[in-house]
């Protein structure tokens, strides 16, 4: 992957930072990863990357996009632009419904 021009940054939700400290080890783990590859490559790169399924939602949640951590849990955030800015808003980590 190269790297990305624009500039991205990374906000959490209060939900989310309460969603985040409840994670099993592996799960936050898997967060993590997303996010250094969304800084160090810029997300419209890593959205490439078929193992997270980044794609984007339906209905109420229309303008927002699913990344999976791994088969149960998904990451919920909503994109930004501001100039040459990116702001990735992490609404919520949950556990996925079937």
């Amino acid at each position: 992957m190269e790297g990305n021009s624009l500039k991205v940054e990374i906000h959490f939700t209060k939900y989310a930072e309460k969603q985040i400290k409840k994670l099993p080890p592996h799960i936050h783990e898997s967060l993590l990863v997303w996010m250094k590859d969304v800084l160090r490559y810029g997300l419209y790169e890593v959205r490439k990357t078929k193992g997270f399924h980044d794609e984007p939602l339906h209905g109420i949640r229309q303008n927002q996009r699913s990344v999976r951590l791994n088969k149960a849990y998904r990451v919920i955030y909503l994109e930004t632009k501001n100039g040459d800015l990116i702001i990735v808003s992490i609404l919520e980590v949950n556990k996925h419904e079937y």
